[in-house]
């Protein structure tokens, strides 16, 4: 036994000795596995709509939807259970058409700026024709589920389209772009809201102002880091506008009436103090963000942009835990 163990310690020296690797020995000739051509090209669809950001806006259409559903209290498990999926449907659907014709109004500029030219269109991993399919499908799948949300969702369904795709054109005529952004993941939560039945109530418009708010301000350290490309070409927004310093306090400003919005609804709802502290947490990795981000370093933005993926989630996991023990 330890003579055939040695031989073969001695046979892989001397492979390695010969500039040969030992391990490539059992390998197969041919080329290196590849995933399946269609996993592939699901994984370049989702990068193009960057589908993990869906994170965003969809606690806040959930949570709307929660609470509305809290509020009537009467639903069996059975319409509850079809309600949410059709939110969430509804909501990658119209993320997905958003960002889709983001990507191909932009991509003259994106292939100009360093920061994106990587991405899909950009680099030809997606032809033009291929993104402005997948905008249609996705246009389709969401008015169908706003179909099957109910008459009021699907007759709003139009005006929820041209605000989240208005973003998308806003950097060529206004300085304020950040706030269109804002306005168009507003819609969530009162969409939410309206899925699930609510009607009435401070609910909705106090999320849809912690929403907007939220995402707003975080748009704005993010735009930061394209201030020079845009003063080069001529776009527009509020770093351009009012400058660095100016902007971030304009971002943290808005952070700030995030916290009050959230906060004012604890007081509307009477949530109890899980939701408060679900509201802290909020409030703690906002201040977090925003102290990774300065006036003479810039260099963290995208640290601190990916923090806001855990902002919502926590913030739906202490409200549904709050409604759940009232």
């Amino acid at each position: 036994m330890w003579k055939n163990t040695w031989s073969g310690v001695s046979n892989r020296r001397l492979l390695r000795s010969c500039g040969i690797d030992p391990s490539s020995e059992a390998r197969p000739p041919g080329p290196e596995p590849r995933a399946p051509k269609k996993v592939h090209r699901l994984r370049t669809y989702a990068s193009f709509v960057r589908f993990s950001h869906s994170v965003f806006a969809l606690p806040f259409a959930l949570t709307g939807a929660l609470l509305a559903l809290h509020q009537q209290g009467t639903w069996s498990a059975d319409f509850i259970f079809w309600r949410l999926v059709w939110i969430v449907v509804a909501m990658v659907a119209a993320r997905s058409a958003a960002m889709g014709f983001n990507r191909l109004v932009d991509a003259g500029y994106d292939a100009l700026n360093p920061r994106t030219a990587s991405r899909e269109l950009p680099r030809g991993a997606m032809t033009r024709l291929e993104a402005a399919l997948f905008v249609a499908v996705s246009v389709i799948v969401f008015v169908f589920a706003a179909y099957k949300l109910g008459p009021v969702c699907f007759a709003l369904s139009p005006v929820a389209l041209v605000i989240v795709f208005w973003y998308s054109l806003a950097k060529r005529v206004t300085n304020y772009t950040q706030f269109f952004l804002g306005l168009a993941m507003a819609v969530a939560p009162v969409g939410g809201w309206l899925a699930a039945g609510g009607r009435g109530g401070w609910e909705p418009w106090l999320l849809a102002l912690a929403i907007g708010t939220w995402v707003g301000g975080f748009d704005v350290l993010y735009a930061c880091q394209d201030l020079d490309f845009d003063l080069q070409h001529g776009l527009r927004s509020i770093p351009v506008r009012f400058g660095l310093r100016r902007a971030l306090v304009i971002s943290r400003v808005l952070h700030i009436v995030t916290i009050v919005a959230l906060a004012a609804l604890a007081w509307v709802t009477d949530l109890g103090w899980i939701y408060l502290c679900g509201v802290g947490g909020v409030a703690a990795l906002l201040a977090w963000e925003q102290s990774m981000v300065s006036e003479h370093d810039l260099s963290q933005v995208k640290r601190a942009f990916d923090l806001n993926g855990y902002v919502g989630i926590l913030y739906l996991a202490t409200t549904a835990v709050a409604v759940y023990l009232r």
